[in-house]
């Protein structure tokens, strides 16, 4: 499919009052068409793998269409500079959510956790932390010690109290304590050490960790 073929189907999709009920869940609603994740899934299999189409589809600027990009993008061939460019264009988080799990898959996944973690740009910053959770879960190949790395950044970073930091902060938190019995442990006491952190966000980060990862249902999941 071309470009204009795309966005001309993306536009006969538009639903405005969709847009104005994502925009009660904070979604921005510049150049937003209203379509549903499951309807963009189905194009994306129509389309399948197009790395030239998606970086056009990107530059669009429409929001339905750069989420259709990271469907269709190769993650084996994607550079940093991709990378940086779209995440740079992040404004809202379900962009930045719905890209990461595109951005998990690529060789630099683990690299740009870390890196946008110390960034001060509140989407390229909930990036780092929504690839740290996303690998998580899906990483099944991957060393405790590839995790254990981001637990000082997640303790360094729990102070931001912006709404989407705090929020993406607590979810690889959670993920992480999640995975298996040692990094349980090893979250635990990393939510302890927020705990001492003079900050309303760090706060609730350590809080809302703590009551999940010591939680029975997820203590009697890992022994098991």
């Amino acid at each position: 499919m071309e470009k204009q073929e795309v966005i001309a189907k993306l536009q006969s999709l538009a639903n405005p009052v969709n847009v104005a009920g994502m925009a009660r869940y904070v979604i921005n609603p510049k150049n937003t068409l209203g379509i549903s994740i499951y309807v963009l899934r189905d194009i994306a299999k129509q389309i399948g793998r197009d790395d030239a189409l998606a970086d056009e589809l990107w530059a669009s600027g429409i929001h339905e269409a750069r989420i259709l990009a990271s469907y269709i993008a190769d993650p084996k061939i994607t550079a940093e500079d991709r990378m940086e460019r779209w995440a740079a264009d992040f404004d809202s988080w379900d962009v930045c959510d719905q890209v990461c799990g595109f951005f998990e898959e690529t060789p630099f996944a683990y690299q740009k956790a870390v890196e946008w973690g110390a960034r001060e740009e509140e989407f390229v910053k909930r990036a780092a932390f929504a690839i740290m959770a996303g690998l998580a879960v899906h990483d099944r190949r991957a060393e405790d010690s590839q995790f254990e790395q981001f637990l000082p950044n997640i303790v360094r970073e729990s102070g931001d109290e912006r709404n989407y930091v705090k929020k993406a902060v607590n979810w690889a938190l959670r993920n992480i304590g999640k995975r298996n019995r040692s990094l349980n442990e090893g979250a635990i006491a990393t939510a302890r050490r927020i705990q001492q952190v003079n900050s309303r966000a760090a706060r609730w980060i350590a809080a809302d960790a703590l009551r999940e990862l010591t939680a029975e249902k997820i203590q009697s999941k890992l022994r098991r």
